[in-house]
């Protein structure tokens, strides 16, 4: 395996990682896997306190990307303004879509789970899953907000509910 193809990632780069969030990649190494040389990107998860290992070549392939633009996030910000969309679906099938668009590793559908989930108050009570299902959504958003804007989490939480409280009223 020739190494003349570059990387589009580089160790101390932050990541998204579709089913995990952001994570920084530490290091590349090589691992021989059933016989094979495999170049492997080490990224740690540090709020999860979680290191996975992802063969080169198959990066862009699962999904894995750079952090998103600022003018992704202010994007996704303007969503999190927008109307919820109340489907009239089964609770099944709208946490599926829910966990699909949450797992996708795209910051605006991430930001729309987080839109439709929200409740003031005022609101109704959320069952158990639905609950889970804003607080992954939530988190998710606020650590690729805190990375992107180079802040600390607690920063980018605050600039989150502001955008959702100002919604609600």
């Amino acid at each position: 395996m020739s190494k003349a193809k570059k990387s589009e990632f580089r160790p101390d780069d932050y990541v998204v990682y579709p089913a995990h969030g952001v994570g920084q990649i530490v290091s590349i190494e090589e691992q021989e896997v059933a016989g094979i040389k495999l170049e492997l990107f080490v990224i740690s998860f540090e709020k999860d306190k979680m290191t996975l290992r992802v063969p080169t070549n198959k990066a862009t392939e699962i999904g894995m990307r750079s952090l998103s633009s600022p003018d992704v996030v202010s994007k996704a910000m303007t969503t999190l303004k927008g109307k919820a969309k109340v489907k009239r679906a089964m609770w099944s099938r709208r946490a599926q879509e829910y966990e699909q668009k949450i797992n996708s590793g795209d910051l605006i559908a991430i930001a729309e789970v987080v839109r439709d989930l929200h409740r003031s108050d005022d609101q109704r009570e959320q069952s158990y899953s639905e609950r889970q299902l804003y607080e992954a959504a939530l988190e998710r958003l606020t650590r690729e907000v805190a990375a992107v804007s180079g802040g600390d989490e607690v920063s980018a939480a605050k600039k989150v509910d502001e955008v959702l409280i100002t919604r609600a009223a």
